[in-house]
């Protein structure tokens, strides 16, 4: 490849941040759930570079992008039948096997999504302000690349707030600084549910709780498990134990296979499901949570049948 930047380069970050930055010289851009990857393309030749700065292209053969020389900053995503974001589906595709990799392309295609443009011709647009590199991507993007919407409105960003993953706010005046956190904040949507305790994790000192299973009721009413919780403090991990060893069944659970270490499982000790908590979370895919899930209060004045699957639709 004969281009002004050679990967490995690693893209620019954002700080995270509880509030949307308002005010002159913020450009808003929706958050996407799926694998931050470089495009750098030379003609027919691709080349495409994950986060971390490795190679990606073999995973994903369906990608195509309009000839010419540039590199682009973008999201790779899936989307399933419904137009939602699929990060679980989108993770099957990082796998050893040629043959399964091709017929998941062809089964489950994905999209890249480009926000920012780092290169083009012989020239490095690195140093040129967020706004110069945002106008001439949007001259010379075309299909089938997507190109991100974007806002200066701070008005227009709820629906990104309030239905899909958050939003990146990014000065205008910012240059790109590969590897840094500067000129970008990301607002996650965070959302809560009142979710039954189903079991609970030993925590890697003995005698302290590491995480609380979650479940929530179908519609058919069947408890299913759809997450766990995270961040607890040092001195809850080691009160929980006593809160709840009197709604302990004696039976050990078993949990879903690690989706990047298949032959990794979690022992859990599973409990009645009596007790309720509310939790925050900021992301799920097929009705079960990512990450980001910490518990707010206990909810003894919830019934665990008033828990149902239908808190996550909205």
């Amino acid at each position: 490849m004969a281009l002004p930047l050679s990967p490995p380069l690693l893209p620019q970050l954002a700080r995270p941040a509880k509030n949307l930055p308002v005010g002159n010289g913020w450009v808003y851009e929706p958050k996407w759930d799926g694998f931050r990857a470089l495009a750098f393309v030379d003609g027919a030749d691709v080349y495409l570079q994950s986060r971390s700065g490795k190679p990606l292209r073999r995973y994903f053969p369906e990608l195509t992008f309009p000839e010419g020389r540039y590199v682009l900053d973008g999201e790779i995503v899936l989307f399933d039948a419904d137009g939602k974001q699929d990060f679980d589906a989108l993770g099957q595709r990082i796998h050893p096997a040629e043959s399964r990799i091709n017929m998941l392309a062809e089964q489950t295609p994905t999209r890249f999504i480009a926000f920012d443009l780092l290169a083009f011709g012989d020239d490095s647009l690195l140093e040129l302000p967020q706004s110069e590199r945002r106008a001439r991507l949007e001259g010379m993007i075309a299909a089938p690349v997507d190109l991100t919407p974007c806002t200066e409105d701070p008005e227009g960003t709820q629906p990104w707030l309030q239905g899909a993953e958050g939003v990146i706010a990014k000065r205008q005046d910012a240059p790109y600084r590969p590897g840094e956190r500067v000129g970008m904040s990301k607002i996650k949507r965070v959302r809560t549910i009142d979710a039954v305790v189903m079991g609970w994790r030993p925590g890697k000192e003995e005698g302290t709780v590491g995480s609380l299973i979650l479940g929530l009721h179908d519609a058919d009413g069947k408890l299913r498990v759809v997450g766990h919780t995270s961040g607890l403090k040092a001195k809850e991990k080691r009160e929980l134990p006593a809160k709840l060893a009197p709604y302990e069944t004696g039976e050990r659970g078993m949990g879903d296979p690690s989706r990047w270490n298949n032959e990794r499982e979690l022992e859990w000790i599973d409990m009645r499901p009596e007790l309720v908590v509310e939790v925050t979370f900021d992301h799920t895919s097929n009705d079960r949570i990512r990450h980001g899930t910490k518990i707010l209060r206990w909810r003894d004045d919830k019934q665990p049948s008033e828990c149902s699957m239908e808190q996550l639709k909205s």
